[in-house]
């Protein structure tokens, strides 16, 4: 019989935050604890006197600057140590490489605790975007060194495995990403939503969602959206999500719809009611946006790089160009929108169908015990 295995994961951000961290860490914390595993979560406190309830530890924390509503956690090994002490996980897993997640490989090293990490974000490219790409070189040192302290890094694309191993970072371990494929579903279309987005119109309805900055490279979607509609005046541009770049989109483009964030069925239902996603970003580490967007039955434009060169097969299930290439980009976006893409959306459909998140979560299971877990 399989025994069960005592996890702590330590994490900066977490559902009901809304980003792709947050959301695939919950789903790895809620499918290890479905499978009978004991899961402790330790994250920053998201409101005024939080303490966190059951397995959960919720400790101070300040404003991540530019990110509102998210926290980071400050350095808490002496806390930490105490609590492992006391109570000693079988494996640690950080999230996140912020002073929490430093101090929580720190604690668990001394304490003899194996410990792997997770790489989810290129911080050390998002430096660029913010007028400081000084800091890129000694950003991109620093996250190295931390992955290098841990045991095994987890990555979602096989192509990120092989630059980090390239890099000199031990044990990397691929366990991917998964998509809620029930949520995310073509029958979630709403005729009422279309119309209210289009108008009068009569073109495509173009979707972007996800955060709202410079590092998403929206420029690009405002660029191939505009070549749109210059060949089909009635495109309509939808942008749900919300960040720092939101009010220079509005109100540089005052006739489109800023749905702000949406979540849940209300977020399912605006993806399956679009007919053109469009993903211009050059620095994710997966691209959760694409599943989701796949997943609801969309023809997906985006670089190929992330989750789009994994799951994306170019005229079969949607398209994507080479990373960087702006102008195949938006020539790629007015093919998109003067075609018929209902077969590629149901092939979209079909390749996300086999991207659960029961099987991600057995592979993240399969290291956790591979590393520190009860040997079977």
């Amino acid at each position: 019989m399989t025994s069960h295995l005592h996890v702590c994961i330590v994490t900066e951000t977490y559902p009901p935050e809304i980003n792709g961290v947050a959301m695939t860490v919950g789903r790895l914390v809620t499918g290890l604890r479905g499978r009978g595993h004991r899961v402790d979560l330790v994250r920053p406190r998201q409101h005024a006197g939080e303490q966190g309830k059951g397995y959960d530890l919720a400790l101070r924390g300040l404003p991540l600057p530019g990110y509102k509503g998210l926290r980071m956690g400050l350095p808490a090994a002496g806390v930490l140590m105490a609590r492992w002490k006391k109570e000693r996980p079988q494996v640690v897993h950080v999230v996140t490489e912020g002073p929490l997640g430093w101090s929580a490989v720190s604690a668990a090293r001394r304490l003899g605790i194996p410990v792997t990490s997770g790489f989810h974000t290129n911080f050390d490219s998002y430096s660029t975007h913010y007028g400081a790409g000084w800091l890129r070189p000694a950003l991109s040192a620093y996250m190295r060194s931390f992955h290098r302290r841990t045991l095994a890094t987890l990555v979602p694309t096989a192509a990120l495995a092989a630059t980090l191993a390239g890099e000199g970072v031990p044990g990397v371990r691929l366990v991917g990403r998964g998509v809620d494929t029930e949520l995310f579903n073509p029958a979630r279309r709403q005729q009422a939503l279309r119309q209210q987005w289009r108008g009068a119109g009569a073109g495509p309805l173009c979707l972007y969602v996800g955060r709202l900055a410079p590092e998403k490279n929206l420029a690009l979607a405002e660029q191939a959206f505009a070549a749109i509609q210059a060949r089909q005046p009635g495109a309509r541009m939808i942008w749900v999500g919300d960040g720092p770049a939101r009010a220079r989109l509005q109100a540089a483009h005052p006739e489109q719809h800023f749905a702000g964030p949406r979540i849940g069925e209300d977020l399912a239902s605006h993806y399956a009611s679009a007919d053109l996603f469009l993903f211009p970003s050059l620095t994710e580490t997966y691209g959760n946006v694409v599943a989701e967007a796949m997943a609801s039955g969309l023809a997906v434009l985006a670089y190929r790089s992330a989750a789009a060169a994994d799951l994306i097969k170019d005229h079969a299930n949607g398209l994507t160009v080479p990373p960087g290439d702006a102008p195949a980009f938006v020539l790629a976006a007015t093919e998109l929108a003067g075609r018929d893409t209902t077969d590629l959306g149901k092939q979209a459909r079909v390749t996300a169908l086999a991207h659960g998140w029961s099987g991600v979560v057995e592979r993240f299971e399969d290291v956790l015990r591979e590393m520190g877990g009860t040997a079977l």
